[in-house]
């Protein structure tokens, strides 16, 4: 983190801020935030959220600029928090605050949330088209020259896969190149549910990008089992299909093998203290088991093959 951001500097950085400057506030860091810190920040005449990042060193390829503006598009689309002011010199995005639920993977057990979550990404993937776009199979390469570059240490035997992560490249990329903004990253803590509708939060690696991996990346991060991806699938396209699931499927695969070296490099730098190398490691032996089980040649038929 940024020496201007470390706590006894906070209320100096909000005072630059139209919205906090001369208010009493009270503080809280809210949990998660393995990039970023992220501060609830409650005055008399609201409630914010401040995403306050390092406006130092990036090696995980986040473009701040970009997540700001997709931000603004994820709140046009009716899905993201209001944005209500933006300063990367000082290192912060300030959000409305969501009141509502943070969800957990337990919570994707519950019956009908697996639904509501469909039609969140049906509302952000039908808003407005997002800057950039996030592909696993360009953001792999960059991780794994950052990884090289600083000589971070990677699982043993990860680069033996590298043929089997190709082999999704070639027939995701032969069958569908439809793209849509998507946020890439909904693990279960960036799910706002307020009892009316569920929120979708954190924009830092959004991107357009193919709708299955945003599908197949939930399925990943939220302790999915297959039957649920299914039904994922099938509620967010309102009709059951093998292909689609076997596409959502394979791109949670890629999303695992990928975000392996995201850990990596977390874990050779960053500051946090969070285990990122079992992080890493449990999406990789995921990946690894799949890649080299009886069942990944006809995945990559089954993605193939219309239904």
């Amino acid at each position: 983190m940024s020496s201007r951001l470390t706590d006894e500097r906070l209320d100096g950085v909000f005072d630059q801020l139209p919205l906090l400057a001369g208010r009493p506030r009270t503080l809280q860091q809210l949990s998660g935030g393995l990039t970023n810190r992220n501060m609830k920040i409650t005055t008399p005449d609201g409630v914010y959220v401040a995403r306050c990042f390092d406006t130092g060193a990036n090696l995980l390829g986040i473009d701040r600029d970009r997540e700001h503006y997709n931000s603004v598009a994820a709140e046009r689309a009716g899905i993201g928090a209001p944005v209500l002011d933006y300063r990367p010199d000082l290192g912060v995005l300030l959000l409305q605050y969501l009141d509502g639920k943070t969800l957990c993977d337990a919570d994707f057990q519950r019956d009908g949330v697996i639904a509501r979550a469909a039609e969140a990404c049906r509302t952000l993937h039908g808003g407005p088209r997002f800057r950039g776009r996030f592909d696993m199979f360009e953001r792999q390469p960059a991780y794994l020259e950052t990884v090289r570059r600083h000589g971070f240490a990677i699982p043993a035997g990860y680069l033996e896969h590298a043929g089997a992560f190709a082999a999704a490249e070639r027939v995701l990329t032969a069958t569908d190149t439809t793209t849509v903004p998507c946020n890439n990253d909904l693990l279960a803590g960036n799910f706002i549910d307020d009892g009316d509708r569920m929120w979708l939060i954190d924009y830092e690696y959004s991107g357009n990008n193919d709708p299955c991996f945003e599908l197949g990346n939930i399925w990943s991060e939220c302790g999915l089992s297959l039957d649920q991806l299914d039904e994922l699938v099938t509620s967010y396209y309102g009709c059951r299909s093998r292909c689609r699931t076997a596409r959502a499927h394979l791109q949670g695969l890629v999303a695992k093998y990928g975000w392996t070296l995201w850990g990596c490099i977390q874990h050779g730098s960053s500051a946090i203290e969070f285990d990122f190398w079992a992080w890493a490691m449990e999406r990789y032996e995921a990946a690894v088991a799949a890649f080299t089980g009886p069942g990944y040649a006809r995945l990559l038929d089954d993605v193939a093959r219309a239904d």
